[in-house]
């Protein structure tokens, strides 16, 4: 029996990188996984849960913009008409772009900021309407760009402190109700968007590799474990934290 048996969790943008590697390692653990993905990237959503199935685990993917409250209500109505119950909230859904404050627009702002912050707010609500008398486990995703304060990542930055500084007021406010809300912040991490936007093999991350002790880029599968520790029982003194999964990576 793995130490989710009998979970349910969702995890916001869940198709491609960290967030798919958080729902197999959550699925491996035995809970029961809504892999949530924005409209339009129903194709890798669904190889996800197709792999959590070809493990032995349960899966189904739904299409969920995180900055629409009524595409949030619909999904997590979903996983608890489908799966009876709802016990954990990974936020993961996020963009980022990078810049000099020269090039800043409110688009920039506008878009980094109503899917990093404002779908975390929204997707938490929506998940703590859900939760048992039990309670429930929330997880956000930042950055160690908090940590880091890089030039260039302003917004991107601005938007990670926001998420932490969530955690810890929700931390608060919903500990009453056995609601438990953790982050961990990655650090340089591979993914397909990664290597999609340019950053994997450019000199900015060969800088972040030769800051990091461990002496490497991270992969996901250093990051999903973190989150489904904060995730489970394991962890049920744990509130309010932020842990960082970056191979020793601070300024």
């Amino acid at each position: 029996m793995g130490t989710l048996s009998g979970q349910v969790a969702v995890v916001t943008g869940a198709a491609q990188g960290i967030g798919a590697g958080i729902a197999k390692d959550l699925a491996a653990a035995g809970a029961t996984v809504v892999v949530n993905y924005y409209p339009g990237d129903a194709e890798r959503a669904d190889r996800v849960v197709t792999e959590i199935a070809a493990l032995g685990g349960t899966a189904v993917a739904v299409a969920a913009d995180v900055r629409k409250p009524d595409d949030l209500a619909a999904m997590f109505d979903r996983a608890v008409n489908q799966f009876g119950r709802l016990d954990i909230l990974v936020n993961n859904a996020g963009v980022y772009e990078f810049g000099p404050l020269e090039a800043v627009t409110e688009h920039d702002f506008h878009h980094q900021f109503d899917t990093n912050v404002l779908g975390v707010i929204l997707a938490t609500r929506e998940a703590v309407k859900r939760f048992g008398p039990d309670g429930g486990s929330v997880v956000n995703i930042s950055s160690t760009a908090v940590q880091l304060s890089q030039p260039h990542q302003m917004i991107y930055t601005a938007t990670k402190s926001a998420v932490e500084a969530i955690t810890r007021v929700l931390a608060k406010e919903l500990g009453p109700r056995h609601i438990r809300v953790n982050a961990v912040g990655p650090g340089g991490t591979e993914t397909e968007g990664g290597h999609s936007h340019g950053l994997i093999g450019s000199s900015y991350l060969d800088e972040l590799v030769a800051a990091t002790p461990l002496g490497r880029l991270g992969q996901v599968g250093d990051v999903a474990p973190v989150v489904t520790f904060l995730a489970s029982p394991a962890a049920g003194w744990v509130t309010g934290e932020v842990l960082l999964a970056a191979g020793g990576l601070r300024p």
